[in-house]
């Protein structure tokens, strides 16, 4: 398990969620986590017609930057390499196959994020 420390003790911990249109799995995972102790969730999407686009500004943010697959992982190293220097960055490896919400997917996440950090139950 990550251990990620902030500001402060009693500082929550930031995650950014990220797939391609945040739409459907960052969407959900940034769900799964709104108000879970210890935790503040955003999400966002690589591609032009995001519901949120990924900036400079959420990874700056962010404590942990979780994206879903691979090819999200590697265009932030892309087009935001000094944002994310430093960073803790995880890779779920998670397809673009569910709808937003699907149970399916909220149990895929809990189990590809739980060696990583606390899943809600």
């Amino acid at each position: 398990m990550i251990s990620l420390t902030t500001a402060g003790a009693d500082s929550p911990v930031h995650l950014l969620f990220i797939c391609s249109r945040n739409k459907w799995r960052s969407r959900t995972a940034e769900e799964l986590y709104r108000n879970f102790p210890g935790y503040i969730a955003r999400s966002a999407g690589t591609e032009p017609g995001s519901r949120q686009r990924v900036t400079e500004g959420l990874l700056g943010w962010a404590d942990l930057i979780i994206v879903m697959e691979a090819k999200h992982r590697d265009y932030l190293r892309e087009k935001f390499p000094e944002a994310i220097a430093g960073k803790r960055l995880v890779c779920l490896r998670i397809a673009d196959d569910f709808s937003y919400n699907d149970p399916e997917l909220i149990e895929l996440l809990k189990a590809n994020l739980s060696p990583h950090i606390p899943v809600p139950e």
